[in-house]
């Protein structure tokens, strides 16, 4: 019995046993020859684990956003819910996981803790296991089936303004009749897709309201549906949503169209090629062989509808070679029976392309309604229509030799257009809340102030800001005096209220 006891007791105490290389402390021998605390010390096998997350949920449908766009359902402490949380955990695959919990943790905290049991391969073939806490912070996201039904029930009216044409120009001029008239108070938001904006409104009453101030200021049609969304049978309410679809005729200001035969009688016999020259409720055309000018409201334009055959994209650069205005006895041979314009006065022109000068100076006879801004070695800006390829049905009815050749639509003062933007000491303003500006850095918006800079009456329904970016130039030789600008005494001051004018008022 002794001898046993002793051979037990042999036995145990010749286990072999090592010192920690780093704290000397006695322990069983293992790759890395280091106790439990100094290997922590030296290797963490969770540094590649974030320690705290974010998952999105969603207050409407009480559901959590599972990336990358799916939304699931989860109770508190759940399975689902700590699969969730454990999938938006990054490089969890670097390390084995052996247990995974909640800690207990305030409902209302927005705070989700799991306590997670790793272990991994160390240096040295040593295994090490890990215990540590992540927190999940709850943030708050509406998802996309909460946010259409949502939009359903916010709005109850909404106003869809389009235009089929090639330019913005009449979006550009639309949206600063709006901003003088405050035509967009009652908005709830302002949307621009293609082709046109979306107006949303709380009511039927304000969409109506919006429709009218359109049909007031550009020559346009509207059709109205609505769809019923709930009712109650017993107290006999309706719940609508209405829809008003406006149609902007499809031709802006300096296009150049033709117009059917039947039209022309209706208009006084007018030329059936003319010449857009401004647009307001109604299109104001002109004859600029005769001077002859009509209106065509928005009622005769869908009666009798026609295209655009030369926008300003096609615009063409000539020079005058020579100009001589016709007199007033000339001007009443033509057999139009409609008015004449005495803003314009119409004269014979021989022109040069200016791309031809100097390589062929065969001059191009034309007539022009320009003969009070034009005088020679000026350039204008015009559509070559008789060298153009036109497919109209209107068109191809007329006569060859009725068809002008060029067309000037305006003086061209040859300034480049940044020297007129350096130039340019004012500014216009912008829906800022509803729409990112429609494209300001595009050459439609500059061609449109510029169409503001040389039209006076069209400024006159615009309102034009002071820029107090740029300074006013004491001496300037970077602009021809000749180019037409706004003048200081039709800019607004803009209302800019500083924190710091603030305080002093309050001090």
């Amino acid at each position: 019995m002794m001898e046993y006891i002793g051979d037990a007791e042999f036995a145990e105490t010749s286990t072999a046993r090592v010192l920690c290389c780093r704290c000397g402390t006695l322990i069983e021998p293992n790759p890395s020859n280091m106790c439990v605390a100094c290997l922590r010390t030296e290797v963490d096998i969770t540094e590649g684990i974030p320690k705290q997350a974010t998952i999105h949920f969603c207050r409407g449908c009480e559901r959590y956003l599972q990336p990358p766009n799916e939304w699931i359902p989860a109770a508190l402490e759940s399975r689902e819910l700590l699969s969730l949380c454990l999938k938006k955990l990054k490089g969890l695959h670097r390390v084995k996981l052996v247990d995974a919990s909640f800690v207990w943790t305030e409902p209302h905290s927005k705070r989700i803790r799991v306590k997670l049991t790793v272990h991994a391969e160390v240096a040295g073939g040593a295994i090490l296991q890990q215990i540590f806490v992540v927190e999940f912070i709850i943030t708050h996201q509406m998802c996309d089936d909460c946010h259409r039904t949502e939009a359903k029930d916010y709005w109850r009216a909404s106003v869809q303004v389009r235009q089929k044409a090639i330019n913005k120009k009449t979006f550009y001029y639309l949206e600063q009749l709006i901003l003088k008239h405050k035509a967009h108070e009652q908005t709830l938001g302002i949307k621009p897709i293609h082709e046109g904006l979306d107006f949303f409104y709380a009511n039927e009453a304000a969409a109506r309201k919006m429709v009218d101030f359109l049909t007031a200021v550009l020559p346009c049609r509207y059709q109205q549906s609505k769809k019923l969304m709930s009712h109650d049978i017993h107290s006999n309410i309706y719940n609508y949503k209405f829809t008003y679809s406006v149609e902007i005729v499809p031709i802006s200001k300096h296009s150049v169209v033709c117009l059917p035969k039947k039209l022309t009688h209706q208009l006084g016999g007018i030329n059936p090629i003319a010449l857009v020259y401004k647009t307001t409720s109604a299109l104001h055309l002109i004859d600029v062989a005769s001077g002859q000018i009509a209106e065509v409201s928005a009622t005769v334009y869908w009666r009798h509808p026609f295209n655009s055959i030369c926008n300003p994209k096609q615009l063409t650069e000539y020079i005058v070679m020579d100009i001589e205005p016709m007199r007033e006895h000339e001007r009443k041979i033509f057999p139009g029976q409609g008015a004449l314009s005495y803003k314009h006065v119409v004269a014979d022109v021989w022109l040069v392309k200016a791309s031809d000068l100097g390589v062929n100076d065969n001059p191009i006879h034309s007539r022009t309604h320009l003969g009070h801004v034009l005088k020679p070695g000026d350039s204008a800006l015009g559509y070559a229509v008789g060298d153009s390829n036109i497919n109209d049905p209107n068109y191809d009815k007329l006569a060859q030799d009725s068809i002008p050749d060029i067309i000037l639509v305006k003086k061209f003062y040859g300034t480049e257009r940044t020297a007129r933007r350096r130039a340019r000491m004012w500014k216009l303003k912008h829906l800022h809340d509803e729409v990112v500006s429609m494209g300001t850095d595009n050459n439609e918006y500059n061609d449109f102030l510029e169409d503001l800079e040389e039209d006076p009456e069209m400024r006159q329904n615009i309102n034009i800001f002071r820029d107090s970016s740029k300074q006013i130039p004491v001496d300037s030789n970077d602009l021809d005096p000749s180019v037409p600008q706004v003048t200081l005494e039709e800019m607004l001051e803009d209302l800019v209220i500083a924190d710091s004018e603030m305080t002093e008022v309050y001090e």
